[in-house]
């Protein structure tokens, strides 16, 4: 896979939860999940499927910081 991203983040997928259009795909990354709001065309295109192996590919124009005080 190349992409012009830096931040890939590989992991599995834990939870597929499809809804009229769109499904949220939960992956785990090392202990922590990410959650990505993809079309459910794109699952099926992907071939996604629980356990298996996805990236979670993040490009962001910023990222913002944040601190409890």
């Amino acid at each position: 896979m190349r992409l012009s991203a830096r931040n890939v983040l590989p992991g599995t997928v834990t939870e597929i939860v499809k809804g009229a259009v769109t499904s949220h795909v939960r992956i785990d990354i090392g202990g922590t999940i990410v959650t990505a709001s993809i079309t459910n065309t794109a699952v099926e295109e992907l071939g996604l499927r629980e356990g298996g192996r996805a990236s979670a590919v993040i490009k962001a124009s910023d990222v913002m910081v944040g601190v409890d005080d």
